[in-house]
């Protein structure tokens, strides 16, 4: 399921075809920049404010004092961007999505009603419609040894010739608090991690992730 399947229905992102476009989610990854910067200028300014250089926030977005944005970015409608946050480019947020209190995104997308709600970081990775990153959870997007990140599961070992990658989640995805999810990390539908896990790889459809050696079918 590494590719469009992760996501059921492309329409809850403005970034649909950029994935109808490429074999595997991560693929976007790079594009992201330059689709941000190429879409904001088309947006609707009775609809969208376009607060400063590449930033365009929808008018119905909740936006708290001490919020940090740069571009290129786009907020949807009806999200709320808590204190602290620190937005900082290459970054497309979806409709009714929560952007927590010091939540740092960074080359991301966020499909629509996606939370990340109390001090997660989410750099280089895609978050799919309805996931949700418990507190304190994280993307690490760069491996330690700074090689390229290989994606591993379902019997496969893929390149993505990526030196920055932090995790796919697919819709309805649960991660519980604190944990970390390795460069790489692929979390597909309605998956879910309990909390303090470091995950790596493929956590498959309907599992819960209680362990590296303990993934099991949801009841």
């Amino acid at each position: 399921m590494l590719n469009q399947d992760m996501f059921n229905d492309l329409s809850a992102t403005m970034a649909k075809e950029l994935f109808l476009e490429t074999t595997y989610p991560w693929e976007t990854l790079p594009k992201i920049k330059e689709f941000v910067r190429t879409l904001g200028p088309t947006l609707n300014l009775e609809e969208y404010d376009h607060p400063s250089h590449e930033v365009w926030i929808h008018k119905s977005v909740k936006l708290y004092p001490n919020v940090y944005i740069d571009g290129p970015t786009i907020i949807g409608a009806e999200t709320e961007v808590r204190p602290g946050a620190f937005i900082r480019g290459s970054v497309l947020v979806g409709k009714g999505c929560v952007v927590g209190n010091s939540t740092e995104l960074k080359n991301c997308i966020l499909f629509d009603k996606v939370q990340v709600p109390h001090y997660n970081y989410v750099g280089d990775s895609i978050l799919g419609n309805y996931a949700h990153m418990g507190a304190g959870s994280i993307c690490s997007n760069v491996k330690s040894d700074k090689t390229l990140v290989v994606v591993r599961g379902d019997g496969l070992v893929i390149e993505t010739g990526l030196k920055k990658f932090g995790a796919i989640l697919g819709d309805h995805v649960e991660v519980g608090c604190n944990s970390v999810l390795n460069p790489g990390t692929v979390l597909e539908p309605y998956s879910s991690v309990y909390p303090l896990s470091r995950v790596r790889g493929v956590v498959p459809a309907q599992h819960i992730f209680k362990s590296q050696d303990d993934i099991v079918l949801r009841s």
